[in-house]
């Protein structure tokens, strides 16, 4: 009877210790990515993950803007050190505002590696970049 208890209590503490691995490990499920300005154009603003199931919400307001479209992507690097190809489109800023649904990705993808979110300046002048941010657990 006794031996019988104690395989119950073990099987108690190892179910115990297995869900509190599992809580350690929790999904991330939102990010703030401070977008700072390049090129002195005066545009900064913030990048607001969120995770959706297996998709990343991604909603970005930008101070000092124009009103006109501007080309907006998630690149593999950081901001000092951006792959010029695009891993992941956004929706272009309009009026200092956009939001994208980035699908099969998560959040924590994105953090797994660096990654940055960077501005264009226009549909015409995608060599300027007028504001960009880094990818990271803050």
């Amino acid at each position: 009877m006794k031996g019988i208890r104690f395989v119950l209590a073990a099987a108690a503490l190892v179910a115990l210790g297995g869900t509190t691995l599992v809580a350690a490990h929790a999904a991330t499920s939102t990010l703030t990515v401070t977008l700072n300005a390049e090129n002195g154009s005066g545009e900064t603003g913030t990048a607001v993950l969120t995770q959706e199931s297996g998709d990343v919400k991604v909603v970005v307001t930008i101070k000092n803007a124009p009103a006109g479209p501007q080309p907006m992507h998630i690149h593999a690097g950081t901001c000092a050190n951006l792959n010029p190809t695009p891993a992941y489109p956004l929706t272009s800023v309009s009026n200092g505002a956009s939001t994208t649904t980035v699908k099969g990705v998560t959040i924590d993808d994105l953090l797994a590696k660096p990654y940055a979110i960077n501005v264009h300046k226009s549909t015409s002048d995608l060599g300027t970049y007028v504001a960009c941010g880094d990818i990271k657990a803050s």
